[in-house]
């Protein structure tokens, strides 16, 4: 195999805290095995246009605790058609790239296993809050989200309590149930509101008047932002049924806060460990064509093929226990 003397790093599609934390790993790895580094600037958009800037240690330092990414990202479209990609590998290789670490969700792994398909090296690592992504167990900010969803809701239980108030909080998650299910877990929700197991706006208001009898100062439902019928459909209809029984009931839409902040050290430690393993499987050939997962607190190298070929599944396990503890 061919020497890699120049690699890039890009991450694409939405932000996530311990992004930065992987850029350092990613720049300074390769520069102590003798590679240069160039960073791939507004995602794949920027990969498109030829956005390249190179890398030094030093344009790496300080930036472990920094939430968002010193890259920039975006959401492109060009790049899910093959004249996109096509424009994308012809930028890489009249920049002289040998090799590409790409850290995305599934959608931006999906058009990196494309571009490989097209015949450029590359690596992926996982990074999304949804923990959405199939071949590992999680990955680089799922944990920050969660942390401050629950400083979020602790907050928000905090005024419930002392106004007697039911709160439907809405969290990120797309289609996906995890972030919903782990905070409600973590946070003592009363009640899990998931795309994967849907309940009637009814049987939400029943659970609302059975924690007001039982004597409780607050009622807690925690709302995956892929529920149907939806947050507002649900408040609409709990007010036109009259089922504030002891309990005014506002909603909270943590949207965006969920994305940002300082990751927290379990991201940053994992970022790191992600990113010292795509260089490494990179520069040996070890890991071309696949995505860096974590299973079992170990990392292993999963197919592109594999991991963007389905959905993840929620835990059974955690699906059990909020069946236990949030009713």
């Amino acid at each position: 195999m061919k020497d890699m003397k120049r690699i890039a790093v890009v991450t694409s599609g939405g932000d996530v805290p311990g992004l930065n934390a992987a850029i350092r790993a990613v720049t300074r790895t390769a520069l102590a095995c003798g590679a240069r580094v160039i960073g791939v600037q507004r995602g794949y958009e920027g990969l498109i246009a030829g956005e390249f800037i190179e890398m030094t240690s030093k344009d790496v330092g300080g930036i472990l605790r920094k939430g968002g990414t010193i890259l920039g990202t975006s959401r492109s479209e060009r790049f899910m058609t093959d004249e996109g990609r096509r424009a994308a590998k012809a930028q890489l290789e009249r920049a002289g790239v040998d090799g590409l670490i790409v850290i995305g969700g599934n959608g931006t792994l999906a058009g990196a296993n494309e571009l490989y398909k097209l015949g450029f090296p590359l690596v992926g690592v996982p990074k999304t809050i949804d923990n959405d992504q199939y071949g590992t167990d999680t990955a680089i900010g799922v944990d920050t989200a969660l942390n401050t969803i629950a400083e979020a809701v602790g907050r928000i239980k905090d005024t419930a309590s002392s106004h007697r108030r039911a709160f439907l909080v809405e969290v990120m998650g797309r289609r996906c149930g995890y972030l919903a299910l782990a905070s409600g877990i973590i946070c003592g929700a009363e009640m899990v509101l998931i795309p994967e197991h849907p309940a009637t706006p009814d049987e939400v208001a029943h659970r609302i008047i059975e924690v007001s009898r039982i004597g409780k100062a607050h009622c807690i439902i925690i709302v995956a932002e892929g529920w149907p019928p939806g947050l507002r459909a649900l408040q609409h209809h709990l007010l036109t049924n009259h089922v504030e029984e002891g309990f005014d009931v506002r909603e909270v839409v943590l949207g965006h806060v969920q994305r940002g902040g300082t990751p927290t050290a379990f991201d940053r430690l994992l970022a790191t460990r992600m990113g010292v393993r795509a260089v490494e499987s990179l520069l040996d050939g070890s890991g071309i064509g696949h995505m860096v997962g974590l299973h079992g607190g170990q990392l292993s190298l999963v197919p592109l093929a594999v991991a963007t070929a389905q959905p993840k599944p929620l835990s059974p396990e955690l699906l059990h226990i909020a069946d236990i503890l949030c009713h």
